[in-house]
C-alpha cells in the first residue's frame, strides 16, 4: 500500500510545484489583479493586494490598459455566470483605480472602464444597472487634462434614458431605477458640456431623449402629488431620492450649460413632449416648465424661447381654443421673466403674432356664430365662443403686460403699431386682414385691439402731450368709425385717459358727481408748457368735436357720461389755458342747448344725462379757475335743481328709479345755465369773453363723409328729385299755391325782407370777428363738402356711361369697385339687335 499511495503524494506535489511555476510565469498584473479577490466574495475586496495594484499602477501607468482590459475580461465571465459578489469586488476596484490615475496612459483604461459600465447597464439585474450608473457617475466628476473627442456617449445617453421610463413591478425598485438613470444623464451632461469642441450631446437624436426622459419624471411625481394631497416638506436626504425634484435639479443645469448655437435643441423637445402628452390644457406643468427654463437659460438668450413659442403657437394656431389659450399664457409667463432681463429683437415679433391670433380667435369666434344652429350645435358654439374668450383675454392680457414693461420709447412705437391694426373705416391704412370677419367680427377686433392698446398705455408717462398723442396715432383714435358702439367710445376715452393724465389726477374724478369742494381732492398740476398749448391749437377742435358728438349718441351708458365726464375733467387740468377754458364752456353751453332743443331726438334719460354731465363738470370748472360770479352762478342754478329738477343732477339721473320729466322746454331758465351770466363773471376776472356768445359748432372732417354712420352733415336736409317720371303718381305731392291778391300783395312788400337780410349781415359779421379761425373754416369746410356730395350724387344719377362687360368703376363708402355687366343681361337698340 505505501508503495501504491506514494507515486499518488507524489503526482500531487508534482502538480503544486507546477501550479506555483505556471503563477510564477505570469504577468504580474494580472497577479496582482487575481489577488484582489477573496475565495468568498462576501469578505468583499482585499485591501492590502488592492494597495499593492493600486501602488503599481501608478509606478507604471503604461500597464493600466492591461489592467482594465484583464479587468474587463474577468467582470464580463463573472456578469455571465451571474456573480454579483465578484461583479461588486471588480467595480470597486475599478473606481478606485480611476480615482488614483490622472496620467496621461488613463485614457486606455477608461475605454475599458466604460465597457465594463456598458456591460452592466445591459444586464437586467436592477443591482447591476445602478451599480453601473454609480461607476458612471463617479467618472463624470473626474476632470480630464486633455479631452477625447474620439469618446461618445450615445449608448450611455440611450440606456440612461430608458433607465428614466423604468416600468419596473415593484415602485421601490421602479423609483431606483429611475434615479440612477437621471444621474448618468445628469453625468452625461457634465461630462460632455464643458469643451465646446465636443458638442454632440447637443444634437437633436440626443436631446430628444435626454429632455423628455426628465419631463417624464417631473410631470410623473406631480400627478401622484395631485392624487394624493401635498406632500410632506421634504429632508434634505428625500430630496436626493425623490426623481422630480433630481430631475428638475438636472434640467436646470442642461439649461443652464446651454449656447447661443445649441439653445433651440433643448427647448424644442419640451414642445413635442407637451403635445404628446396633451399637457397644455391644463398648462399648469407647461407653465411650470417654462418658469425653469426662463429662470434656468442666460438672460441674452431670453428671446430665443420667446420666438420659439411664437413658433409653436403659429403651429398650432387651427387646434382647440384652450390649448392655444394654455401656449399664449406659457408665453405671458416667459414674457413677464424676460422683461425684466434682455428681451431681444422679437418686440415687434411678439406683437405682430398675438395680434394676428387675436384676430384669427376673432375669425373663429365669428365663423361659429354664423354656422350655430339649433339644440346641441348651438351649445357647442357657445362653449367654442367662451373658450375663444378665454384665448382673447390670454392675448390681451400678454400684450398689455409686455407692453407694461417696455421703456417709453419702445412702447410709443407698440402703441402705434396696435394702432394701425385697429379697422377704420374708410381707410386702408390698418394691416389686418378683415376681409372674412364682416361687421360684427370687425367691431369685435377693434374692441379686443383697443383693450389691447389700453393695457399697453397704462401707466405711460410723456413728457409733453404731443409725445403721447401725435397726429398720426390721435387721427385714428379718434375716427368715427370708433364711435359706432358704446363700448368702443368707452374704450377710446379711457385709453385717452391713460395719456393725457400725467399727475394721476384720473382716480380723484372717478365717477362723475358734484364735487362741493375741489380743493379737498388736492388736484395735482402743473403751468402749462408752450407745446401743450401748442398741441391744443393744432388739435383742439378735434378733441371737443369727439367729446361733443359721444354725448349726443343714442346708446350711451352711465359709464360713458363718467368718462367723458372725466375727459373734460382731464383736459382741463392738463392741457388748459385761458383760452381752451373759455372753449370748454362753450362746448358745455353747446351741450345743453342740444339736450334742450333734441334735434337728434334722444329719448330723456339721455336729455338729462347731458344736462348733469354739464353741471358736473361746470362745477369742476368754476372751482378750478376759481371765479367767485362764475362759482356763484353755478351754485345757485345746481341749488335751484336740487329743489325743482333733480333729474338735472348726476346722483340723481344714474339711479335705477328716477322720475324723468316729458319735456324740458316748459322749464325755467333759472334752471339752465346762460351764456351772458358766465360771460359777465368771467369778463370781470379779465377773461376774454368774446368768443362765448358764438354757439359752438363742431368740426367736420373727411371721414363724415365716408363713415357709415350718421354725421353731422346729415343734420341738414337737401332733397333733390333728378327722374321724376320714374315716381309713380300716387307718391306725388302736389305742393302748388293758390295765387291770390293778399299772396301778390306781400310778394311785393320788401321792407320786412331788408331788416332780415340786415340782421343776417350783421351776425356774419359779427361771427367772422369773433369766432376762433378754425371754427370759421370748419363751418365753411362743411358747406363745401356738402355742395360737393350733392353735386356728386346728380353728376351720378345723370351722367352714368353705358354699361361693358369689362366692368365700370363704381365708389361705394369710400372703395373702388369694378362691377362687371353680362352681355346678356345688356339691353342694346332695336338696330343692333338682329
Amino acid at each position: 500500500m505505501a508503495s501504491q499511495t506514494s507515486p499518488r503524494r507524489g503526482n500531487r506535489e508534482c502538480a503544486a510545484r507546477v501550479c506555483c511555476c505556471c503563477s510564477a510565469l505570469r504577468p504580474r498584473y494580472k497577479r496582482l489583479v487575481d489577488n484582489i479577490f477573496p475565495e468568498d466574495p462576501k469578505d468583499g475586496l482585499v485591501k492590502a493586494d488592492m494597495e499593492k495594484l493600486t501602488f503599481y499602477a501608478v509606478s507604471a501607468p503604461e500597464k493600466l490598459d492591461r489592467i482594465g482590459s484583464y479587468l474587463a475580461e474577468r467582470l464580463s465571465r463573472d456578469v455571465v455566470r451571474h456573480r454579483s459578489g465578484y461583479v461588486l469586488i471588480a467595480m470597486e476596484a475599478l473606481d478606485q483605480l480611476l480615482m488614483a490615475c490622472h496620467s496621461q496612459s488613463i485614457k486606455p483604461f477608461v475605454e475599458s472602464f466604460l465597457h465594463m459600465v456598458a456591460k452592466l447597464l445591459e444586464s437586467g439585474e436592477p443591482k447591476l444597472q445602478v451599480l453601473g450608473t454609480n461607476s458612471f457617475v463617479k467618472f463624470a466628476n473626474i476632470e480630464e487634462d486633455t479631452p477625447s473627442y474620439h469618446r461618445r456617449y450615445d449608448f450611455f445617453v440611450s440606456r440612461f434614458s430608458a433607465m428614466c421610463h423604468s416600468c419596473h413591478s415593484d415602485p421601490e425598485i421602479r423609483t431606483e431605477i429611475r434615479i440612477a438613470g437621471i444621474r448618468g444623464i445628469q453625468g452625461v451632461v457634465r461630462k460632455t458640456v464643458n469643451d465646446e469642441l465636443r458638442a454632440t450631446i447637443w444634437e437633436p437624436q440626443h436631446m430628444d431623449k435626454i429632455v423628455p426622459s426628465l419631463l417624464f419624471n417631473m410631470q410623473k411625481i406631480e400627478e401622484v402629488d395631485s392624487r394624493t394631497g401635498p406632500p410632506p416638506s421634504p429632508s434634505a436626504t428625500d430630496k436626493e431620492e425623490n426623481p422630480a425634484v433630481l430631475a428638475e435639479n438636472c434640467f436646470r443645469e442642461l439649461l443652464g450649460r446651454a449656447t447661443f448655437g445649441n439653445m433651440n435643441n433643448a427647448v424644442r423637445p419640451v414642445f413635442a413632449h407637451l403635445d404628446h402628452h396633451k399637457l397644455w390644457d391644463p398648462n399648469e406643468f407647461a407653465v411650470h416648465c417654462f418658469k425653469i427654463i426662463m429662470y434656468s437659460i442666460q438672460a441674452q438668450y431670453s428671446h430665443h424661447v420667446i420666438q420659439e413659442i411664437l413658433g409653436h403657437l403659429d403651429a398650432r394656431k387651427k387646434d382647440s381654443p384652450r390649448v392655444r389659450a394654455g401656449i399664449i399664457q406659457v408665453l405671458l409667463e416667459a414674457v413677464a421673466i424676460a422683461a425684466k432681463g434682455s428681451i431681444g429683437p422679437t418686440v415687434l415679433e411678439v406683437f405682430n403674432t398675438l395680434l394676428k391670433h387675436l384676430r384669427l380667435s376673432v375669425e373663429f369666434e365669428a365663423n361659429d356664430l354664423q354656422g350655430g344652429s339649433v339644440g346641441s350645435a348651438s351649445l357647442n358654439s357657445s362653449s367654442k365662443d367662451n373658450d375663444e374668450k378665454i384665448v382673447q383675454n390670454a392675448i390681451i392680457q400678454t400684450i398689455g403686460f409686455f407692453g407694461s414693461n417696455l421703456p417709453d420709447y419702445q412702447r410709443s412705437e407698440i402703441m402705434m403699431f396696435i394702432m394701425g391694426k385697429v379697422p377704420v373705416f374708410g381707410t386702408s391704412t390698418h394691416t389686418l386682414d378683415i376681409s372674412q370677419l364682416g361687421d360684427l367680427g370687425t367691431r369685435r377686433i377693434q374692441i379686443m385691439l383697443l383693450r389691447s392698446l389700453l393695457m399697453v398705455t397704462s401707466g405711460y408717462k410723456a413728457k409733453t402731450i404731443v409725445t403721447a398723442l401725435p397726429g398720426s396715432f390721435l387721427d385714428p383714435l379718434l375716427s368715427p368709425s370708433l364711435m359706432e358702439d358704446y363700448e368702443l367710445r368707452q374704450l377710446v376715452l379711457e385709453v385717452m385717459h391713460n395719456l393725457m393724465d400725467r399727475h394721476d389726477n384720473r382716480a380723484k374724478l372717478r365717477g362723475i358727481r358734484i364735487i362741493p369742494d375741489v380743493a379737498d381732492l388736492k388736484i395735482k398740476r402743473e403751468k402749462i408748457c408752450r407745446q401743450d398749448t401748442s398741441f391744443m391749437k393744432k388739435n383742439g377742435q378735434q378733441l371737443y368735436r369727439h367729446i361733443y358728438l359721444g354725448c349726443k349718441e343714442e346708446d350711451n351708458v352711465q359709464k360713458n357720461y363718467e368718462l367723458l365726464y372725466t375727459s373734460l375733467a382731464l383736459i382741463t387740468i392738463e392741457l388748459a389755458n385761458e383760452e381752451v377754458v373759455i372753449d370748454l364752456i362753450r362746448l358745455a353751453i353747446a351741450l345743453q342747448d342740444s339736450a334742450i332743443i333734441n334735434e337728434d331726438n334722444l329719448p330723456m334719460f339721455h336729455r338729462c344725462g347731458i344736462m348733469a354731465l354739464v353741471a358736473a363738470y361746470l362745477n369742476f370748472v368754476s372751482q378750478m379757475i376759481a371765479v367767485p360770479a362764475f362759482c356763484q352762478h353755478v351754485s345757485k342754478v345746481i341749488e335751484i335743481r336740487t329743489m325743482e329738477a333733480p333729474y338735472f343732477l348726476p346722483e340723481h339721473i344714474f339711479r335705477d328709479k328716477c322720475m324723468l320729466p316729458k319735456s324740458l322746454e316748459k322749464h325755467d331758465k333759472n334752471l339752465y345755465f346762460l351764456t351772458n351770466k358766465i360771460a359777465e363773471s368771467l369778463g370781470g376776472s379779465g377773461y376774454s369773453v368774446e368768443r362765448l356768445s358764438v354757439p359752438y359748432v363742431p368740426q367736420v372732417t373727411d371721414e363724415d363723409r365716408l363713415s357709415r354712420r350718421k354725421s353731422i352733415v346729415d343734420t341738414v336736409s337737401i332733397q333733390v328729385d333728378i327722374l321724376p317720371n320714374s315716381i309713380p303718381s300716387d307718391d306725388v305731392v302736389s305742393n302748388t299755391e293758390e295765387i291770390t291778391f293778399e299772396a301778390l300783395k306781400k310778394a311785393i312788400d320788401t321792407s320786412g325782407m331788408e331788416e332780415q337780410e340786415k340782421e343776417k349781415r350783421r351776425l356774419v359779421i359779427e361771427k367772422f370777428q369773433k369766432a376762433p379761425f378754425e371754427e370759421i373754416a370748419a363751418q365753411c369746410e362743411s358747406k363745401a363738402n356738402l355742395l360737393h356730395d350733392r353735386l356728386a350724387q346728380i353728376l351720378e344719377l345723370t351722367i352714368r356711361p353705358p354699361p361693358s362687360p369689362s366692368g365700370t368703376l363704381t365708389i361705394t363708402s369710400g372703395h373702388a369697385q369694378y362691377q362687371s355687366v353680362p352681355v346678356y343681361e345688356m339691353k342694346f337698340p332695336d338696330l343692333c339687335v338682329y
